[in-house]
């Protein structure tokens, strides 16, 4: 009950933001769960024994997404390189744990603060794009749920997670991409073709599904159930954006192309 709850709660708030919103409000609010999600994932970080630049991270992972609008690609990665020899040279620590410490620190700027930057850029081209990205998310986690709950008997990656199964995966993916396809097709004034919005719908999901697991792995690891605790019945945001985190990526490179 308290994940429909959530649900019901959220999906309405997010997508009033993403039509009625500015796209700087829109970058502000996108900054402010890229920090959420940066922070869990730091948190997660520190059972792998890596003690990471918070305030650094901090800065650097708001910066990345606010910045969208003026600072272009390779821009970005030289700020990741100096933030890498920065970390390098910081005193106060054990010189020995510098290496994995930036690295820890630059692996979740780039894990959590880029795509966000990216869902900028989606919704700068058309709010649709970015609702698309949202949608398939919350249709394909909530299809894998609930087709796990009830028919799943064979598990997906259970070292990883335990609870997936194939038969979860299947109907996110079916559920998902033909609902995508016509979301495009009937949204976007001049939506792409047919064929086009169903195999991205299917990359989108498959990538989303691949980024769930990449969090239980890191949860795994770390020997933590859930990122967080900010949403009932959720877990914490990580947890409830981990898809998005890789799908995003593959719409925005779908769209340069």
């Amino acid at each position: 009950m308290k994940r429909v709850l959530t649900a019901v709660i959220l999906i309405p708030l997010v997508g009033g933001l993403v039509f009625k919103g500015s796209n700087r409000s829109v970058r502000v609010a996108l900054a402010l769960v890229a920090l959420l999600c940066l922070n869990e994932f730091l948190k997660l970080a520190a059972h792998y024994g890596v003690q990471p630049m918070r305030l650094a991270a901090y800065l650097a992972g708001a910066w990345v997404v606010l910045a969208g609008e003026i600072v272009p690609g390779p821009v970005f990665f030289l700020v990741v390189t100096l933030l890498l020899l920065t970390l390098a040279m910081r005193g106060g620590r054990e010189l020995t744990g510098s290496l994995t410490s930036a690295g820890g620190t630059l692996l979740g700027i780039v894990y959590t603060a880029a795509p966000f930057r990216l869902a900028g850029d989606l919704h700068a081209s058309s709010p649709h794009w970015l609702f698309y990205a949202l949608l398939l998310n919350w249709i394909g986690d909530a299809a894998a749920y609930y087709a796990g709950r009830l028919a799943g008997r064979h598990k997906l990656a259970p070292r990883i997670s335990p609870a997936k199964t194939w038969e979860g995966a299947a109907a996110s993916l079916l559920v998902s991409a033909p609902l995508g396809a016509l979301y495009l097709r009937h949204f976007l004034p001049q939506g792409p073709s047919l064929a086009f919005a169903v195999v991205l719908s299917l990359a989108v999901n498959m990538a989303a599904q691949v980024g769930d697991l990449a969090e239980s792995a890191l949860k795994r690891g770390a020997n933590v159930k859930d990122s967080g605790s900010l949403l009932p019945g959720h877990g914490g945001v990580l947890d409830r954006l981990d898809g998005l985190l890789f799908s995003i990526p593959v719409i925005s490179l779908a769209l340069s192309r």
